[in-house]
């Protein structure tokens, strides 16, 4: 019990810190962040395709996996458009 309490006080804190560090990014520097968070979104979708793939494991854990694989690669294709469209902004005409 007391192991779940640290860990919601935990994810609490990293919650109100994100916030607050994204809303006082200024607008020119969303697109080189947005392209860090494609590339540690890269890095989830390895860890979920070794999830789903594993040997061995129960029904559970091959369907989170597939969940995990599902909406992270959701979350990398739906970043690069975004990145991609970002940039196109910057472009000369």
């Amino acid at each position: 019990m007391e192991t779940l309490i640290l860990l919601l006080a935990l994810f609490v804190l990293a919650l109100f810190l994100g916030v607050e560090l994204i809303t006082k990014v200024p607008p020119t520097l969303h697109t080189p962040l947005m392209s860090g968070t494609n590339a540690i979104s890269g890095i989830t979708l390895v860890g979920a395709l070794l999830a789903a793939g594993a040997e061995g494991s129960s029904l559970l854990v091959g369907g989170l996996g597939f969940a995990a694989v599902t909406l992270a690669t959701i979350n990398v294709v739906g970043g690069y458009l975004v990145t991609n469209r970002m940039l196109a902004m910057f472009k000369r005409k």
